[in-house]
């Protein structure tokens, strides 16, 4: 039933299409944020694309260029979709996504696609998929939601499960092995379990687990070593990429060389992917660089400003990690761009080139925008 008021015909929540309550709830200036990132990174692509294509021998120039327009359209299909879901949803595909993607991660171990050293990647049909960028957004979804279960049942292992959880999945990236990746999910976890309420015992053991696995993965692990002690004394070691990056966002200056002007694309083998922030500084200069990082910034800050002021605590708790993940990858892969700290092997979210990540950074956003959004009285379901 309608109701008209003058010239305005106003339709009840109750009679709204999932489309309109969707246009009408989500938060349309994080939309627009995420949107201008993807529309930079098809632009950068242009620039990186090509230089990478003849580098490593493609005969088509745009091959990558390509690849990543369909990974960008994808993502935008993700990054919608997702967002639509109710609160009760996100959490049933989380649980759905996250069984499928230990399985993926498990049969790693077996059928693994190594590259640089590791196992990271499965190949179906042709394609080479990362299940460890889609289970992040999908643990800390689920996480959120069990911390959240301590207020309704609390006398449940809540804490405990959620925490075996993350155990198993940071082990099998360990086995990878996924240093940068482990990271990122862990600080992630610790967000999402800080908002939920995290106990000073709990934030002490983690510190000091933290502190153990750190010394033992630089023990143990050559690579990580490696990288530690070439940004301790880069003097020592072979620090090319890292210099070739620094080095062209200094040329680039405050406005840049120009579109296409740049010479590190050309020279840097990840240009295109992990290092795509120092082409954008070279061609682009400082202005460009920190109005990407002040995108950014926005995101982070209007996602979680909207998550506390949920009463529900799964929300609250899985948007505050979930933003938290997308802000530290970016945080990560820029500190890296500029010599901040040791390489992690990251890609800039929106940005750089990469299917897997690409559309695991819009799941993670996705399911954010889908947690923060308003619900009308017909569409709010308690989190349990």
């Amino acid at each position: 039933m309608t109701v008209s008021v003058g010239s305005t015909v106003i339709v009840p929540r109750s009679e709204r299409s999932i489309i309109t309550e969707w246009r009408l709830s989500v938060d349309w200036r994080i939309m627009a944020a995420s949107f201008t990132l993807l529309g930079l990174g098809l632009m950068l692509s242009l620039a990186a694309g090509p230089p990478a294509a003849e580098r490593l021998g493609f005969s088509d120039p745009y091959h990558f260029v390509k690849r990543h327009c369909v990974y960008a359209a994808g993502a935008s299909a993700v990054l919608i979709g997702s967002s639509m879901l109710t609160r009760v949803w996100v959490r049933r595909l989380s649980a759905l996504a996250f069984a499928v993607s230990l399985v993926l991660l498990a049969a790693i171990m077996l059928i693994g696609h190594e590259a640089k050293g590791a196992e990271r990647w499965v190949s179906i049909g042709g394609f080479t998929l990362q299940p460890s960028e889609f289970v992040k957004p999908v643990l800390i979804v689920l996480i959120g939601w069990l911390l959240a279960q301590r207020r309704l049942f609390p006398d449940g292992p809540w804490a405990i499960v959620a925490l075996v959880f993350y155990v198993v999945v940071l082990g099998l990236l360990l086995l990878q092995p996924d240093v940068g990746q482990s990271a990122l999910i862990t600080a992630a976890f610790i967000a999402t379990f800080f908002v939920s309420g995290l106990p000073w015992r709990w934030a002490a053991a983690f510190f000091a687990g933290g502190v153990t696995l750190s010394g033992a993965l630089y023990t143990l692990l050559p690579h990580v070593r490696y990288r530690v002690n070439s940004f301790i004394n880069p003097s020592d070691y072979d620090t090319y990429q890292i210099d070739k990056a620094s080095e062209a966002i200094s040329r680039g200056g405050l406005l840049g060389a120009g579109p296409g002007e740049g010479t590190v694309k050309s020279s840097l083998p990840d240009a295109h992917t992990d290092f795509i922030y120092a082409v954008l500084g070279e061609e682009f200069g400082y202005v460009a660089a920190l109005l990407v990082i002040g995108l950014y910034g926005y995101i982070c800050w209007r996602g979680i400003r909207a998550a506390s002021r949920l009463h529900d605590p799964y929300p609250r708790a899985a948007a505050s990690g979930l933003f938290t993940l997308f802000a530290l990858q970016a945080a990560i892969n820029i500190a890296v761009n500029v010599s901040l700290i040791p390489p992690k092997g990251m890609t800039l979210p929106f940005i750089s080139y990469g299917g897997s990540s690409m559309l695991g950074i819009a799941l993670t956003l996705g399911l954010a925008l889908a947690l923060i959004r308003r619900q009308s009285l017909g569409n709010r379901e308690r989190y349990g």
